[in-house]
């Protein structure tokens, strides 16, 4: 895959099937409509393309809100990288991109930059200042330029086994909803993957060590990303330099048996040992085993802390 970042100057390609979006998560949806950007681009003999923002639209036109991702750019990169598209361009998400007409942003960025002959756009897409727009004036605008535009259908997630299936229509929305619930087993359904988060290690105040199990300290500060509600969770954590994930407890919350009031993300990897002040981890999230609670001493905390590091293991069978 060759990730572009777009500048605004029409680029040396051959002719694109592409589609548009900003594909926050790589769930199962994108895959899907991204299958069918790959397999189309096939048969025609072209190279099929992902185009995506370097930001979430509503941090440029709302910038008072603080969205909460699914994935940071780097890992959108990395989840895209797993397809079979060719190209992954880039754009820079600004006020002058978000001013832009539905119809001048397909003529010159799609048609004139990047040389899309075949535009396929997921089923609730919209582009462009415009927003009133939809499929048809995209349509009509693409046979204008040259342009095929084509709408994929929403991908339907069957979930559930015998007479409790049902179909879910998979998107971040629904992701998201999942995750701030804790039901992290039906976020990763709907991805396709663990939900994860990576952080970079900071110094804590130790109280783990001093009950057996020490953690590293997340610093995520920076990503956006959605954080799950407080609790204990099994997770997997890569480390840098590493060739094998190792399996770990996470606990989000305050420490309220210790008295505290800020948020912290400390994970207790299991079958480590080893200095990893700065480092970069990611930490995919598995199972939400409990939520939070204030323990009357931290002994008592120790002893519920091995059960869950128990209840892990028992689980994945280590």
């Amino acid at each position: 895959m060759k990730t572009i970042f777009y500048q605004q100057q029409p680029l040396k390609l051959e002719p694109q099937v592409a589609t548009i979006g900003f594909f926050d998560g790589v769930h199962l949806g994108h895959q899907y409509l991204i299958r069918q950007v790959v397999v189309r681009a096939h048969t025609e003999g072209m190279q099929s393309m992902v185009v995506t923002f370097d930001k979430h639209p509503r941090q440029v036109l709302h910038p008072d809100e603080h969205p909460q991702l699914l994935t940071t750019l780097d890992d959108k990169l990395l989840l895209l990288s797993k397809t079979c598209v060719d190209n992954v361009v880039v754009l820079p998400f600004n006020k002058e991109l978000a001013s832009m007409s539905a119809y001048d942003f397909m003529n010159k960025v799609l048609w004139e930059g990047l040389r899309v002959h075949r535009l396929i756009i997921g089923y609730d897409n919209r582009f462009g200042r415009d927003r009133n727009k939809g499929f048809d004036d995209y349509v009509r605008y693409g046979k204008d330029l040259g342009m095929e535009v084509t709408q994929s259908d929403g991908f339907a997630h069957v979930k559930g086994y015998g007479d409790d299936q049902q179909e879910v229509n998979v998107s971040s929305t629904l992701v998201r909803s999942y995750i701030e619930k804790g039901n992290l087993e039906a976020a990763n359904d709907c991805l396709g993957h663990p939900y994860f988060l990576t952080g970079k290690v900071v110094h804590g105040v130790k109280e783990g060590r001093k009950l057996g199990f020490p953690t590293a300290n997340l610093d995520v500060s920076s990503s956006r990303q959605l954080i799950p509600p407080s609790g204990v969770y099994a997770v997997k954590v890569r480390i840098p330099g590493s060739r094998t994930d190792f399996l770990g407890m996470m606990n989000i919350g305050v420490r309220p048996t210790f008295g505290g009031a800020q948020q912290t993300l400390e994970v207790h990897i299991m079958q480590y040992a080893g200095n990893l002040y700065g480092e970069k981890l990611h930490v995919a999230f598995l199972h939400r085993i409990r939520g939070e609670r204030k323990f009357a001493s931290p002994e008592e905390l120790a002893v519920q802390l091995n059960k869950d590091k128990k209840q892990i293991e028992d689980h994945f069978s280590i």
